[in-house]
């Protein structure tokens, strides 16, 4: 089963990147399953039901959100209302929304994709591990386990905390893989339990930028140190960065992984299987 993770989807850029490449995308590699965060697809922060809609309509199956996730209030319903759209699990409870989901894959199959946020550097919420635990604890993975791949998006700041639950999850799920740093990281490996993972799948956007941001208006951010022109998301050609990860039918755990690059400013990249 091939099951496909694209990063944080930054403005226009970053969505009319994805929708343009979704074509070429599903016809060369043929993923079964697409996810992508889309917590900044909104001019960089949030996200709106109709650009919900948009990505459904072009393939993507589920999106998953972040730390911004609050930042459109006209979300804040349709997260009770559309199951196919996650914001992160440790929210407290009674938080509109959900953050895992069981979906339907090709062949009869199942698909669980859970979110967690990180909490160094980010908003003090619940603990990640523990909500993790709590929700591995019901499932598990394989054709005999009733989940036949689970997807783990850990939306963090620190590489270090993304790594650590990279570990705890390892030879339960199919793939970890970070979100929110924005920057495509060069670590796709298969954990010694089976797991797939990479710190960062790195961002769908505009790299000629400060993380996707105009770079002017970012760069007086940090050398004035007063309040300036508002963020914006950089306008130029937007890079398609993601994960793909190959698993194997019986386990569910990983075979291969490999990350996907393309177009915009950095070296284009296709998994060569």
């Amino acid at each position: 089963m091939r099951v496909l993770f694209m990063g944080d989807v930054i403005g226009r850029a970053g969505r009319d990147a994805v929708v343009e490449r979704m074509p070429e995308i599903r016809s060369r590699l043929t993923p079964d399953f697409v996810i992508l965060n889309g917590e900044n697809a909104a001019h960089g922060f949030g996200i709106t039901p109709k650009i919900c809609e948009d990505f459904f309509a072009a393939g993507i199956d589920v999106v998953t959100l972040g730390n911004h996730t609050w930042d459109q209030r006209e979300i804040i319903p349709f997260l009770d209302s559309q199951p196919r759209v996650l914001r992160p699990l440790n929210y407290p409870a009674g938080t509109p929304g959900r953050g895992v989901g069981v979906y339907p894959a090709s062949r009869g199959r199942k698909v669980m994709v859970v979110q967690v946020m990180g909490r160094l550097f980010m908003d003090p919420l619940d603990d990640p591990f523990a909500a993790l635990e709590r929700e591995l604890a019901k499932v598990r993975l394989g054709a005999g386990g009733g989940m036949d791949a689970i997807i783990l998006d850990v939306h963090a700041e620190a590489s270090s905390e993304k790594m650590a639950l990279g570990h705890v999850a390892d030879g339960r799920v199919s793939l970890v893989v970070g979100s929110h740093s924005h920057i495509p990281t060069a670590d796709a490996q298969i954990l010694p339990g089976g797991t797939a993972y990479q710190t960062d799948a790195g961002m769908c956007g505009d790299y000629d930028s400060v993380i996707g941001m105009k770079k002017e208006a970012a760069i007086h951010k940090f050398v004035r140190k007063i309040p300036g022109d508002r963020l914006s998301p950089a306008e130029g050609t937007g890079t398609v960065c993601g994960v793909l990860v190959e698993t194997d039918d019986r386990s569910g755990l990983a075979q291969r992984v490999a990350p996907l690059r393309l177009g915009g400013r950095l070296a284009e990249t296709w998994p060569a299987w």
